[in-house]
């Protein structure tokens, strides 16, 4: 063994989440792309069929009071919000992503004072949420002022409504300050609203504590909900009574069985809510969260750095000079849980991540040349990333 395999199963014997890989479903791949989905936790195929046969199949509509399918998107988004930083009676699961960005901007512009009518929006962001950002503008007559997130400070001003900003961005996986640009957004009187998709169930974020006013989530990544798993919503609680969703859907309603033509909103963040849930991925969901119980997000945290500072120790080790170059940040107060790697030839990208593949290494790419590799680390151990390192060095080399 080489001295990095070596120092790897040293690593990999004193970890105390690596008992945790044994909850879900994997096999010898090392799979570095729970960043986009997450692995399938064990015990969810069985509480899948006793909601598809007894649930469904049995109680049938009984189940929306006797198997609490109603209260299913708070009562999930109170599981949540421990991960988040948040206290319970903030989150409402249920939607998309780009749904609940919808949501949040357009909300977060009314909350806005009179006269400002800018919306700032992540230069580097993941597209839809420009996009959404785009059509909400268009909406509120708002318009969208692009910033790059180490520039925002600079570009806020009295017309600022909004601040829609990603904690960690999607493609270099740099961690951006949430702490410090909500203190600023709020300084200059507007409101934040973060996109936390690549960073819940990877480092703590601290909702709450900081005093973010609105954000939203996937619950498929690091959350391991499942393929198309729904996202979530977080409306703080002070502004939970002026919420104005520009989807007031029958099931936010105050009294949603009365069938009104007139809405009055619900109390608390069942406002967030629209349409009826989506009970099977919701399901799914809530039972993926059980490989939670008991973790500590520091923990988790404290690991994806070691990881991270391993895989990328192994790379400078292993590859040879200037075959790729890293643009995640080295520092750990910038650095979210993937790396990210740029190819010096970007013709060659989907080529590598091709052979990686072949040989038992799931990353991802963004085009046109930046390899992605998201470490998960209820699963993912320090064998894996030394040897994600060492195989990446064989195909390069070929």
């Amino acid at each position: 063994m080489s001295d990095l395999e070596e120092r790897a199963e040293a690593l990999d014997s004193d970890d105390g989440l690596a008992a945790l890989r044994e909850l879900f479903t994997l096999d010898d791949t090392v799979y570095l792309d729970g960043n986009s989905l997450g692995a399938l936790p064990r015990h969810v195929p069985a509480r899948m069929q006793d909601v598809i046969t007894r649930e469904w199949g049995s109680l049938r509509i009984r189940s929306w009071d006797e198997s609490g399918w109603w209260t299913a998107p708070e009562r999930i988004g109170d599981r949540i919000a421990p991960l988040v930083g948040a206290a319970a009676g903030q989150i409402v699961v249920g939607d998309s992503t780009s749904v609940n960005v919808f949501k949040a901007v357009v909300a977060a512009s009314r909350l806005a004072d009179e006269g400002r009518d800018e919306i700032l929006v992540d230069a580097t962001t993941f597209p839809t949420d420009g996009y959404i950002a785009g059509s909400a503008a268009r909406m509120t007559g708002h318009r969208v002022v692009p910033v790059d997130p180490a520039e925002v400070r600079g570009a806020l001003g009295p017309r600022t409504a909004v601040v829609l900003l990603n904690h960690v961005d999607f493609r270099t996986g740099r961690l951006h300050d949430l702490p410090g640009l909500t203190a600023a957004v709020h300084e200059a009187g507007a409101l934040a609203v973060w996109d936390l998709c690549h960073s819940a169930g990877a480092l703590p974020v601290g909702l709450d504590a900081h005093g973010v006013d609105l954000a939203v989530g996937c619950t498929y990544k690091y959350l391991n909900g499942g393929p198309g798993s729904p996202a979530y919503l977080y409306v703080a609680e002070r502004h939970q009574t002026a919420f104005d969703s520009p989807l007031p859907g029958w099931t936010s309603h105050a009294d949603p069985f009365a069938m009104s033509p007139g809405y009055a909103p619900a109390e608390g963040s069942v406002r967030g809510r629209v349409g009826t849930p989506d009970i099977l991925s919701m399901l799914a969901l809530e039972a993926a969260l059980d490989v939670w119980d008991g973790v500590s997000v520091d923990a988790v945290r404290a690991k994806s750095l070691a990881l991270t500072d391993f895989f990328l120790e192994c790379v400078a080790a292993y590859v040879p000079e200037g075959r790729v170059v890293p643009v995640t940040p080295a520092a750990h107060e910038e650095r979210g849980s993937q790396v990210s790697l740029r190819c010096e030839n970007a013709d060659e990208t989907e080529a590598v991540m091709r052979a990686l593949t072949e040989r038992g290494v799931v990353g991802d790419l963004r085009r046109p040349d930046i390899l992605r590799f998201g470490f998960t680390p209820l699963y993912v151990g320090f064998a894996d990333a030394e040897r994600a390192a060492r195989i990446l060095a064989e195909v390069l080399a070929v």
